[in-house]
């Protein structure tokens, strides 16, 4: 059968308007061939990205930005709708789409920042989205801190002038002055008193030494004698352990009711009572002892002026007669 001419030239037309389609698109990377997933993400603001801006992950482009349109809600939010070519690559549940610059020109694209989630996500599904900070502000977050740093330096430096103008006026130069003399008077004395130490160490150089030897013989003595210390220190420590075991409150007890009757009987005595009191206050045996010393001395003077009337010695013995008499006497 004839094909007519008319339906040649309509399928052509039909032919070439198809391929003009797909070369448009193919030209706006768009390849109408390929089997895209696409997805969407909502936005308050784009800052410049636009349609055919690539779509990122880790800096590899996967695919690009194909619709940017205005919500119908009438809140101004935009909804960028974007395609990934790379059909075998998981693409998770809680990964982010975030705008960023990709050259310092300013030219945004589109970073996937990937989940951990196991969930998938699916073909026209709806990512969370974030906005990269924009250079102006970025430089502001970076150039606010020395902004306050500088107009706090600059506070301090304003008050430092004040007070260096108020320093030095008139009396307050006199005063720093005065100030300086007493220092470099102090720092003089300090001197002096530094050499005369420094002259009194010379000249004890050798004493100083003596006594560093004598302290060095004595912990060498103690390092010789570790052993007697030890046995010492456990001596002592024994010693301890029985006053801690012995009854001490018992002990203290009773040495306090023994003081308290020997001061009662301390009492007694200086009152009078009992012998020993009457023999300590009272003075009648006192005198009475006193005058029989004082016989017996006289009895013992008499003894030895007169000793025959006392002692009556013979060699031949006496008569009978004189010793009756004498008897009797």
């Amino acid at each position: 059968m004839k094909i007519r001419k008319e339906v040649k030239i309509g399928a052509i037309m039909i032919i070439a308007i198809a391929l003009l389609f797909w070369g448009a698109n193919y030209l706006k990377g768009i390849n109408l061939l390929e089997k895209n997933k696409r997805f969407f993400a909502i936005y308050e603001r784009v800052d410049g990205l636009g349609s055919s801006n690539p779509v990122v992950i880790n800096g590899y482009k996967v695919g690009q930005v194909e619709e940017i349109s205005f919500l119908p809600d009438n809140s101004g939010r935009l909804l960028v709708k974007f395609s990934v070519t790379e059909e075998n690559f998981r693409i998770s549940k809680d990964t982010k789409a975030k705008i960023i610059s990709s050259d310092i020109l300013g030219s945004k694209s589109i970073e996937l920042q990937l989940g951990r989630s196991n969930e998938e996500l699916q073909n026209l599904d709806t990512l969370e989205s974030d906005v990269e900070a924009s250079l102006t502000e970025a430089v502001n977050e970076q150039i606010a801190p020395l902004k306050r740093k500088a107009e706090d330096l600059i506070s301090t430096v304003d008050s430092a002038i004040i007070t260096v103008s108020a320093i030095f006026n008139k009396k307050a130069r006199s005063d720093l002055d005065a100030s300086f003399t007493s220092i470099k008077n102090s720092l003089e004395t300090f001197e002096r008193t530094m050499n005369q130490v420094d002259g009194m160490v010379k000249d004890e150089r050798n004493k100083i030494s003596e006594v560093l030897t004598h302290l060095e013989s004595i912990t060498r003595n103690l390092a010789n004698n570790n052993d007697k210390l030890t046995a010492s220190l456990e001596n002592i420590e024994a010693i301890s352990d029985s006053l801690a075991g012995a009854n001490l409150k018992q002990t203290v007890n009773n040495a306090s009711i023994a003081m308290t009757e020997v001061a009662s009987v301390m009492q007694k005595i200086n009152q009078g009572e009992g012998s020993l009191g009457q023999l300590i206050n009272n003075d009648t045996l006192y005198n009475n002892l006193e005058r029989s010393a004082d016989d017996l001395d006289k009895l013992l003077l008499d003894m030895r002026l007169n000793p025959e009337r006392y002692v009556h010695f013979s060699i031949f013995g006496r008569k009978k007669k004189e010793a009756k008499k004498e008897e009797e006497n």
